[in-house]
């Protein structure tokens, strides 16, 4: 009987094994294009990059940026800590799986182009506007659980609470969190949305390599293993069947993915080189929430 229970035991954590990689193809297959449910197209589009044209600013002429007046009289030190600055600024990470990557970013902006811009065109012309609101509102609640564990880890015990807090005022008030009410209250409010990945930065892991996952977009290795880590604390991966919880993953990027429309495409229009373009900012993004 021992070695018959042991057996059971075995076949039932196979099969949680299983399901947790069908999970994350699946996942894979139907997300937004971000690794991080944090990182959104807006964030990258808001971030500067060396591949991207602002075509305000393409005419350093006109602009003055660096005309005969403006460099006259300054030092060769005052050249030199400008030149240390914007080293520091720049993003730096290995890109060893170059081809991968860029096979995958070719794969992921044809999947967007041809599969989820149109679902969530047709989902945002049938749903209205308060209804996506609401639901995007309800899955930011859902997810309560790993910003707060990852405060936890940090250290960060006030944006914690305000986390908890949060979570239960709009989990009740806000009827499930359809509704944000907590939003009145600055307390209830932290910038700190965490998650593994920054918590694993924080604790000084450096983003290893660059890898373009298909679907789920840019990522690191620090990141991937972060995504791994926060997927046990989403309320989401305990629902059965493992159909289920993908179809409600599924519904959850489509709904975020119809405020986005338009995002990815100025991107890439903006952009001298759309691939190295997304992955500077993408370091950069992420830099600066491990920073925070």
């Amino acid at each position: 009987m021992p070695k018959i229970k042991e057996f059971i035991k075995f076949i039932d954590m196979s099969k949680n094994i299983i399901y947790l990689s069908l999970f994350l193809i699946f996942s894979a297959f139907l997300s937004t294009g971000c690794a991080h449910k944090s990182v959104t197209l807006s964030d990258l589009e808001s971030i500067d990059s060396p591949f991207l044209q602002n075509q305000q600013t393409t005419n350093f002429k006109n602009e003055n940026v660096l005309s005969d007046s403006n460099i006259e009289g300054v030092s060769d030190d005052e050249f030199d800590q400008f030149d240390e600055e914007f080293e520091e600024d720049k993003a730096h990470v290995a890109d060893p799986l170059i081809y991968w990557n860029r096979a995958m970013f070719y794969f992921n902006d044809k999947f967007y182009f041809w599969i989820l811009r149109p679902v969530s065109k047709g989902y945002r012309a049938v749903v209205p506007s308060p209804v996506r609101v609401g639901v995007k509102k309800f899955f930011t609640n859902l997810t309560a659980p790993i910003r707060f564990v990852n405060c936890i880890i940090q250290g960060k015990w006030k944006a914690a609470d305000a986390e908890l807090a949060r979570f239960l005022f709009n989990s009740t008030v806000g009827v499930l969190g359809f509704g944000n009410p907590a939003k009145k209250y600055p307390e209830l409010n932290p910038n700190d949305d965490e998650d593994f990945g920054q918590t694993l930065g924080a604790y000084g892991i450096g983003n290893g390599f660059y890898i373009m996952w298909p679907i789920l977009g840019p990522s690191t290795l620090r990141d991937s293993v972060g995504l791994v880590g926060d997927l046990f604390l989403n309320p989401v991966f305990y629902v059965e069947p493992v159909e289920a919880s993908v179809g409600i993953r599924s519904y959850e990027e489509v709904n975020e993915t119809s405020f986005e429309i338009g995002d990815y495409e100025s991107l890439k229009k903006a952009a001298i080189n759309p691939y190295e373009a997304v992955r500077d900012a993408y370091i950069q993004y992420r830099n600066s929430k491990v920073k925070k």
